[in-house]
């Protein structure tokens, strides 16, 4: 990883490319604490105490701060996260949608992507206001006229809006991962907050703590393994030997050849915990909008609101977070199937094998190969998906400890995720560029 980031900085343009990243990201922290206009910072230093937990704790870590800080990114990427997961939906069960996904190419992209784009918005509109119904209730505006809200939800909007533009601007000028670099950003942000966390364990009011100390070890040993095993597993693939007989190309014979066809464990990357953490964290938020004290009441929507919440707050019941641990398991593993099915499909290779006239050892071409491709990539997505899951689940029930940190699974998951898959795109970047070197 070293040596690709030391390559990286020695070749002008990706330099140029990571610089312009690096410009970007800074923008983008300085608005993180760029708060929206008519916010009563006394009253709002008090409401960010009593939410340090919960929902608005989960989406703070996401949004490295900006939640807290009521700015304009306060609502992070979470709009067009929500826009992604509905129309990667909708590609399923219309049929237009899905012509123009497989079909339209560069055009295709680019509607969809405008598509995405104008839900986003939507979105931003809806939760832009939710929040400041929400907030509204708990004093913090100076105002609370109708000219207030269109400035606040109007601001929010403006912020999602412009991280749409900052994250497709390091995609396509930048070194890539415009979306998930922003969220990369903002939980690496509250890397100082878990350093803090474990310092308070060794160095206590009463003085130094042995048990602090071994504590904190035994965090950072844990994390540690944690990262190994989210590396071994991204990294890990199972090799599908394919091989070619020879065919004549023209007036050249074409002697056979041995390859492989890559699939990875991991397949779906992050997108499936983002995915999972924006469904989950969904019906708290909108429940909010409607009823503003729904964490004092009781009935049908407080049980629904703390199923929602309990990923990110000790102050609900077990049961409440066993239950979420169960349904997110199975979003995470849904949202995996979903997300690589929707990228690989066994039938379309099989048949490019079988027109280049390939065949997989031991397997006859056409449907057999598909139902092999088909069987060999469900069981890896179905271990892949239960490995991102239980590492997202299991640091969930930490929380009814005396432990406080900063990072949980999900923050691990996807800042090695990330980082990974920036590498990846530095590396590939890199090929790219030496090939133009080559051929000029």
């Amino acid at each position: 990883m070293f040596k690709t980031i030391k390559n990286a900085l020695k070749t002008p343009e990706v330099r140029k490319r990571l610089l312009y990243t690096l410009v970007l990201i800074i923008v983008f922290r300085i608005g993180c604490f760029i708060t929206v206009p008519g916010v009563d910072m006394l009253q709002l230093e008090t409401v960010r105490e009593s939410n340090a937990s919960g929902i608005a704790g989960l989406i703070d870590i996401i949004s490295g701060g900006a939640f807290s800080n009521f700015s304009i990114f306060a609502m992070s990427v979470t709009p067009y996260i929500t826009a992604s997961i509905v129309i990667q939906l909708l590609t399923l069960i219309v049929p237009s949608l899905k012509r123009l996904t497989q079909e339209g190419g560069e055009v295709g992209r680019q509607r969809i992507n405008k598509y995405t784009k104008i839900i986003s918005i939507i979105l931003a509109l809806i939760e832009g206001i939710g929040l400041y119904l929400s907030y509204q209730s708990q004093g913090i505006f100076v105002n609370s006229g109708a000219l207030s809200a269109v400035l606040v939800v109007t601001g929010l909007m403006a912020g999602t809006a412009l991280l749409m533009w900052l994250g497709e601007q390091i995609t396509d000028k930048g070194i890539g991962n415009g979306v998930s670099m922003i969220i990369f950003i903002g939980i690496v942000s509250r890397l100082p907050s878990a350093i803090n966390s474990i310092w308070k364990l060794i160095m206590t009011e009463s003085g130094f703590s042995t048990t602090g100390l071994l504590t904190g070890l035994a965090i950072v040993i844990g994390a540690l393994i944690l990262v190994t095993a989210v590396v071994f597993i991204q990294q890990a693939e199972r090799r599908i030997p394919v091989q070619y007989a020879k065919r004549v190309v023209g007036r050249k014979m074409m002697g056979a050849q041995n390859t492989y066809i890559p699939l990875k464990i991991a397949m779906a990357g992050v997108m499936p915990i983002i995915f999972a953490s924006s469904f989950m964290t969904f019906p708290a938020m909108l429940i909010q909008i409607f009823i503003p004290d729904i964490a004092s009441q009781t009935g049908f929507w407080n049980v629904i609101y703390n199923l929602s919440v309990a990923t990110s707050s000790s102050n609900v019941a077990i049961g409440y977070t066993i239950a979420n641990a169960v349904i997110y398991l199975l979003l995470i593993v849904g949202f995996t199937f979903f997300y690589i099915y929707a990228t690989f499909n066994p039938a379309e290779v099989s048949a490019n094998i079988k027109k280049n006239g390939g065949f997989i050892p031991g397997i006859r071409a056409g449907k057999p190969t598909t139902e092999y491709l088909s069987s060999v990539l469900t069981k890896l997505t179905l271990f892949g998906g239960l490995f991102l899951a239980l590492i997202a689940i299991l640091p969930m029930f930490m929380r009814f400890t005396n432990l406080n940190v900063a990072f949980g699974g999900t923050s691990i998951l996807i800042v090695v995720g990330v980082a990974l898959e920036t590498v990846q795109q530095l590396e590939s970047q890199l090929v790219m560029k030496h090939y133009k070197g080559f051929l000029e």
